[in-house]
């Protein structure tokens, strides 16, 4: 089918490339691929290639899973050891055969191996994260008929399973994504105890979204699926971990693959509409790619019907997709309407402590802090904003790239982790493969009277620099704000090893008053707060106090000579952090 649709897509027509001497094209295009393969000719090197390294990709991951099941779980081992045998194997078959009809066999040879080991994955790591406990959790009260959307469930935390630090010196104990990952493992929660049934959902969305993609692609570009979903070993890692992202992406694939052609009418509309509408209710990260793939669409279809009937196709569209997640959503809009919009609406709410791998790192790690923390925040939302405006007036430029530019704006938010970016980096794939730039030729692009004429080419720049410019503007002001609290360890009770309380003279150098909450790093991140033993909650402007901490476990380990322990105090309102390092013969007193 989708070879077909490409063939006769008016947005995939382009001239022939040059051909060489020997009748071989002199350059070859991936959107060319679909076209030019042939079932019984002789695969391209490149197909060959991308084979070999989907099947290379399955090694990773693999010797710890077989070694682990090897103790205890010899039937898992034994089907690890079999997809050894066909790793082996495939990647010999893929080096020597002859045509295009068998290589890709070999591509679905790969696609269940991969399969086979993410569920062999599955079946030895289903403990979760404190995701999939979440999950788990609000899919029990919701078969209870309970309130799932705000509230706190404290007991699930700890003992491995990770917390999430707020400014304001608390954690966050509720369940704070859309419902339809609890929906999906209500019905599950019968396989096994703990979180299982979560990360069985995850794991399943991830295979299913990876079969999908595998075949909505290209047949020379099938394998390219397997190595971005279950190869590397990423993936299936985060899908093992319960993170609801998954189950939004693997609805995202439908959608994304061959988007271009979306709004053009038929099935495919609503088949794209309604799985866009349900990976918005599945997590909050689809909600940031949505606006670029609707203004992607509208230049699409107002290049090629006008304005009236592009706006009648991106309503369509959007229509389709509310519904689809209203009747999602509908039962928690109706039962607990207050507390859903804040649960949903949670991740950008709760000012959670700053992590990650973005720019925030200037004020985490390379300096004593920063009063100005929000401006990274800030920054994100101008960043999204400004990325948007670029899409919309260089479409045919960045129409490719309208699976990538949305996660940009994390790199300068206060929480920029990585998973941000790679948990869609299947997207990434898809649009690569069938949304190349010669689709966005005939966009529509806006060009007021001042971005056209004579000095038009300065003035598309002028207009870029300006877009961008205010993210700059708050990236610099977060970033070189100061730490509004100076600290100063001025005595320290140990045990061997390890401290048992730390006492700090706290500074506040600025006008406002500030609740500060203390912890004790050594490494990446923030730690558990320290619980104040004696000192006052809120410092005023411009005083002086001594605070006695303790650590939350009551004893906080000493890591090993030369590395770096900093003391940190944060507040809320507004966002501030301060830093200092712990001398060593502060620790002696």
């Amino acid at each position: 089918m989708y070879l077909a649709e490409t063939r006769l897509s008016p947005t995939s027509r382009q001239a022939p490339s040059e051909a060489s001497p020997d009748g071989a094209p002199a350059q070859w295009h991936p959107e060319e691929a679909p076209a030019r393969w042939h079932p019984d000719e002789a695969p391209a090197q490149w197909h060959r290639v991308l084979t070999l390294l989907a099947d290379i990709s399955l090694f990773i991951g693999t010797r710890p899973l077989w070694a682990q099941a090897a103790s205890h779980r010899l039937v898992v081992a034994a089907i690890v050891s079999l997809c050894y045998a066909s790793i082996l194997v495939t990647g010999v078959l893929t080096l020597v055969v002859r045509r295009g009809r068998t290589l890709a066999r070999l591509d679905l040879c790969v696609l269940v191996t991969a399969v086979t080991l993410a569920v062999c994955g599955a079946v030895m790591n289903h403990g979760g994260s404190d995701e999939s406990v979440l999950t788990t959790q609000a899919a029990h009260e919701f078969l209870a008929g309970h309130q799932v959307y705000g509230r706190p469930w404290p007991w699930l935390f700890g003992h491995g399973v990770a917390l999430t630090a707020t400014m304001n010196g608390g954690y966050d104990f509720t369940y704070g994504y859309p419902p339809l990952p609890l929906m999906l493992t209500a019905p599950l929660l019968w396989i096994g105890h703990g979180s299982a049934a979560a990360t069985m959902v995850s794991t399943g969305a991830l295979i299913v979204g990876a079969i999908v993609m595998w075949r909505l692609l290209p047949v020379p570009w099938r394998s390219a699926a397997t190595l971005v979903c279950l190869g590397f070993g990423l993936l299936p890692a985060y899908a093992r971990l319960g993170y609801p992202a998954i189950v939004a992406c693997a609805l995202l694939v439908p959608v994304v693959v061959g988007w271009p052609r979306m709004g053009g009418g038929g099935r495919g509309d609503w088949v794209r509409a309604v799985c866009l509408g349900a990976a918005c209710a599945a997590q909050q990260l689809p909600w940031f790619l949505t606006p670029f793939l609707l203004a992607g669409v509208y230049a699409l279809r107002r290049g090629e019907l006008g304005p009236r009937a592009a706006a009648v196709a991106v309503g369509r569209i959007v229509g389709v997709a509310a519904t689809t997640w209203l009747l999602i959503n509908a039962y928690f809009i109706v039962s607990e309407p207050s507390a859903w919009i804040s649960g949903i609406a949670l991740p950008l709410t709760q000012k959670a402590d700053i992590h990650g791998q973005g720019l925030v790192g200037i004020s985490l790690y390379f300096t004593d802090g920063s009063d100005r923390l929000a401006w990274y925040s800030h920054a994100s939302l101008l960043l999204a904003a400004g990325l948007l405006g670029l899409f919309v007036l260089f479409v045919r430029r960045l129409g490719p790239a309208a699976t990538v530019l949305p996660w940009c704006a994390f790199y300068v938010a206060t929480r920029s982790q990585d998973g941000y970016y790679l948990l869609m980096t299947p997207l990434w794939l898809a649009a690569a493969v069938t949304a190349p730039w010669p689709s966005f030729t005939t966009a529509w692009q806006p060009r007021p009277a001042l971005l056209r004429g004579r000095h038009g080419r300065s003035a598309r720049v002028t207009a870029a620099v300006l877009l961008l410019a205010p993210t700059s503007a708050a990236v610099t002001l977060a970033a070189t704000g100061s730490p509004p609290l100076r600290m100063d360890v001025v005595g320290a009770r140990r045990a061997t090893g390890a401290l048992t309380e730390l006492t700090v003279r706290v500074t506040n150098l600025g006008d406002a008053a500030l609740t500060p909450h203390f912890t004790l790093t050594t490494g990446q991140g923030m730690s558990r707060y320290w619980s104040v033993a004696a000192g006052p909650a809120t410092l005023p402007g411009h005083d002086s106090a001594r605070y006695e901490l303790l650590p939350p476990d009551g004893r906080f380990a000493l890591p090993r000579a030369g590395v770096r322990i900093r003391v940190r105090a944060v507040s809320a309102s507004p966002m501030t952090l301060s830093s200092a390092d712990v001398p060593l013969s502060a620790l002696r007193r």
